[in-house]
């Protein structure tokens, strides 16, 4: 056992868990029990009673998220069931709070049924500003998300599929610019098609990408292969359209831009000599498809990895802070993928030119300017799609973000 999993099962047993919950009130006197709980409280129950929007002002529902999951697809420790990943969720809150002043709560299913979490959630909808999925395995991800688009009117966001997807448009944007091509121009290798890889394809194709080509376990995803899902064989008409069969390798000849979503050695460096001056997002964690002295040794311009201890970290932590502090200030009904596109616009204009080169093409994690740039940016793009409950000054977002992320 390694020094940091030492570390980390010494911390969590010593906390018994990350989280509790904390009054902003004090409560030490008749008169405080009576403003906060029997007669006073009944005040507000019948204001929200006469006008449900009101909860936003007379609770915390505003600033409240879910993390949900039914921890079938933990990080990369896969089907772990929903107890396994209550440390992961519980993480995820802390993230939520750190870096955004965004209040979240774990809610750990034990069930993997599709109409069964949508059920719930929906029924948990009262208490929360927003929804946060995670750790769902695809297909069913796919499927929850939209009922629950369809069905709530809150935010809902699959950070493993769109949080993934905004971070890596963010840091292709820039590596683009540090290798001088177009996105319209180039050809990108996606290797797999599961929830994060469909997501970032789609965002890509929607950032302007033409030419690209997703990889998954058994081959090229290719318009008539039979063993796709519904969701691959969508993909498989959006893309690769010469037709092209056979593996990863074959896929990679003269490509520009390899993405991996998938397995630890998955990438040779073989494979990234038959590449363009390749930029490498290699983000299978913790051993990611290739370790960067290899892809670099190889020819590749820029690479970028999901790990801390290498430069150019792709991490969603850059993305979901910002997103629900933006969307819980204008309280939205929704996220986009427009509203996605400004987030990753909004992330990659952080670098400047003067910053930029090829082992910086994204903000580091405790970099203090991304969530509230994010946060106004998201803001101001619900407000513009006419998805805002109300009108707030970006600004002003902004300088909310950094004062409670600060707290």
């Amino acid at each position: 056992m390694s020094s940091i999993q030492e570390r980390a099962l010494k911390l969590h047993k010593e906390l018994v868990g990350k989280l509790e919950v904390v009054s902003k009130a004090e409560l030490n006197s008749p008169d405080d029990l009576s403003l906060l709980y029997t007669p006073g409280v009944a005040e507000p129950c019948k204001v929200i009673a006469e006008n449900p929007d009101a909860a936003y002002d007379y609770t915390g529902r505003g600033n409240m998220v879910a993390v949900v999951s039914d921890g079938t697809a933990v990080l990369g420790l896969g089907d772990i069931g929903p107890l396994a990943a209550l440390p992961v969720m519980e993480g995820k809150c802390v993230l939520f709070k750190k870096f955004g002043g965004v209040n979240a709560f774990p809610i750990c299913l034990n069930t993997k049924n599709v109409d069964e979490i949508v059920q719930v959630v929906k029924a948990l909808e009262p208490n929360f500003g927003g929804i946060n999925l995670e750790d769902i395995s695809a297909p069913r991800c796919f499927e929850i998300e939209a009922r629950l688009k369809k069905e709530t009117n809150i935010p809902i966001f699959h950070d493993d599929q769109h949080g993934t997807a905004i971070v890596v448009l963010a840091a292709l944007i820039n590596a683009l610019r540090v290798v001088n091509k177009k996105i319209d121009e180039i050809k990108l290798v996606l290797n797999g098609a599961g929830s994060a890889g469909i997501a970032i394809t789609k965002l890509l194709l929607k950032a302007g990408l033409k030419n690209v080509i997703m990889v998954d376990r058994t081959g090229i995803l290719c318009t008539g292969e039979l063993w796709m899902n519904p969701a691959q064989r969508e993909m498989a008409n959006l893309t690769n359209h010469a037709n092209l069969q056979g593996s990863l390798a074959d896929a990679l000849v003269g490509a520009d831009v390899f993405i991996g979503v998938s397995a630890p050695g998955a990438l040779t460096g073989e494979m990234v000599a038959t590449m363009n001056s390749a930029v490498i997002f290699a983000m299978a964690n913790p051993t990611p498809e290739i370790f960067p002295e290899e892809a670099l040794a190889a020819g590749a311009a820029v690479v970028g990895t999901g790990r801390s201890d290498y430069p150019n970290q792709v991490n969603n932590v850059l993305v979901f802070p910002g997103m629900f502090r933006g969307v819980l200030d204008v309280r939205a009904s929704d996220i986009t993928e427009e509203m996605n596109l400004v987030a990753a616009y909004a992330i990659a204009g952080i670098i400047t030119d003067k910053e930029l080169n090829a082992q910086y093409i994204i903000p580091g994690v405790f970099d203090p300017r991304v969530a509230p740039i994010v946060a106004a940016a998201v803001a101001q793009a619900a407000i513009d799609l006419g998805l805002a409950r109300i009108n707030a000054n970006p600004k002003e977002i902004s300088e909310k973000t950094v004062l409670l992320a600060s707290r």
